[in-house]
């Protein structure tokens, strides 16, 4: 099987090369990517190069595939997975493989070299499926899949929160269900959703969500996305029976009280959030959590920090007295994200909120090594076409001279400026394809066992 696939050499040295993978032979699984979305991590493994810790060190010499927010088709299957997978199935990629003493180099989108979400196509060796990592996605559109990830990463999130048992030992995971939460930084990305999954989950939802912010824009698109009105620094509404609040807190001078004000109303004694999850590693708001959190609150620090060396000032009286705790994750685990592609599959949860920008594969380099100088979402590179990474707001200008996205346009705003399942099909049947020429070399991959 011939592909095409950015390999990562070394640190800013991404290189779209034409490749020949393994077939699928006894043992492996050939899949075609059709989306794979970008991520904060990409930037941090591209960027560093042999210096990321699940980056292998002989990279410049046997480069990988990074990508890790993939969805895809099968193509080939081993004689020992036929009873499992068939071809022309969908499927969903959990990267995090979780492998007993390779946890750190058995990572898809970091670690292998020939799987990842910015190819064409992709081998994927038998350790995968034993890890139960390949999982078949039921839904229509492929992007929702491709989103599966990092809704995961979410899904692992609610559940890593924990409460006390009343006079036991015993740590009750998850968030309060019908609990009072609040999202701080909460318009990313990542918090839309957040907010999401915390007003649509199958398992624990609040009664109440707060959502803040400190951008006008971020926060009136968020508002818009679920049905709100943002005007004068909020919005105010239900959304499938959570109360919901959106609040730019920049020019509040005692955010902490204005916070508490929402829970004020309930008469209770301690106004502050059973749950917290932060998603930006400002030291500000996670030195106010402290007074913000209620009694057995539980604060999610959920934003990756970049600076091995940030601290925080927290009120360890309130630890002791009001049995305040700290809670994180990086990543998911596979049941994480098999509920995940379930819910999605469903059309329980709705990724779409999250993308802002749509691209093909030519624009994946660019696209992230800029990732932090471009404002946005959720960025979809479609790996069988060839366009720019395009914001979905700038749709309507390119589509003034171009058909291709006058015709995007005109979907996305049907769909109140969501991405969907129609604008995706117009796109792959469009746009330009991306073509695969002669390979430049055969990539084998390493034979990992359990032990």
């Amino acid at each position: 099987m011939n592909a095409k696939a950015w390999r990562l050499y070394g640190a800013n040295d991404l290189r779209l090369e034409d490749v020949e993978l393994e077939s699928a032979g006894i043992e492996g699984v050939v899949v075609e990517i059709v989306a794979n979305s970008v991520c904060v991590s990409d930037y941090k493994s591209v960027t560093l190069g042999a210096a990321h810790k699940r980056v292998p060190d002989d990279v410049a010499t046997n480069p990988i595939i990074p990508g890790h927010e993939m969805v895809g088709v099968v193509r080939e299957v081993g004689e020992r997975w036929k009873d499992r997978f068939h071809v022309g199935q969908r499927v969903g990629i959990q990267p995090t493989l979780n492998v007993p003493g390779h946890e750190l180099d058995t990572v898809i989108g970091f670690s292998w070299h020939s799987v990842g979400g910015y190819a064409t196509h992709v081998y994927l060796p038998s350790i995968v499926m034993e890890m139960g990592c390949l999982l078949p996605y039921k839904g229509e559109g492929f992007f929702n899949c491709s989103l599966a990830e990092p809704i995961s990463c979410i899904v692992a999130g609610l559940r890593a929160n924990y409460h006390n048992a009343q006079a036991t030992h015993e740590h009750i995971q998850g968030i309060v269900d019908g609990g009072k939460m609040l999202l701080m930084a909460g318009c990313g990305a990542m918090g839309l959703g957040c907010i999401d999954i915390a007003c649509h989950s199958p398992e624990r939802r609040p009664r109440r969500l707060v959502v803040t912010e400190v951008d006008d824009g971020r926060l009136a698109r968020a508002a818009r996305m679920f049905g709100l009105e943002y005007a004068d620094g909020r919005a105010n509404g239900t959304i499938n029976g959570v109360e919901v609040h959106f609040i730019n807190t920049a020019s509040i001078e005692d955010p902490v009280s204005v916070l508490k004000g929402f829970n004020v109303k309930d008469g209770a004694a301690d106004a502050g959030y059973d749950d917290i999850f932060v998603m930006a590693a400002v030291p500000a708001l996670l030195s106010q959590t402290s007074d913000l959190l209620a009694y057995d609150g539980c604060l999610n620090f959920f934003a990756g920090p970049t600076d091995k060396n940030l601290t925080a000032p927290f009120n360890f009286y309130n630890v002791h007295y009001m049995m305040h705790h700290v809670a994180a994750n990086s990543g998911s685990f596979v049941d994480d994200m098999v509920d995940s592609v379930d819910w999605i599959g469903k059309g329980i949860l709705h990724p779409e909120v999250m993308v802002t920008h749509v691209g093909g594969l030519d624009s994946a380099s660019d696209t992230i090594l800029n990732l932090l100088k471009v404002p946005g979402g959720k960025r979809l590179v479609y790996t069988h076409i060839a366009m720019p990474m395009t914001a979905i707001a700038d749709f309507a200008e390119k589509g003034r001279i171009d058909p291709l996205f006058a015709g995007l346009d005109r979907i996305c705003s049907a769909h109140n400026g969501l991405w969907s399942k129609e604008a995706e099909d117009y796109l792959l049947a469009n746009a330009p394809k991306i073509e695969i020429e002669a390979p430049k070399e055969l990539i084998k991959e390493r034979v990992l066992r359990l032990q």
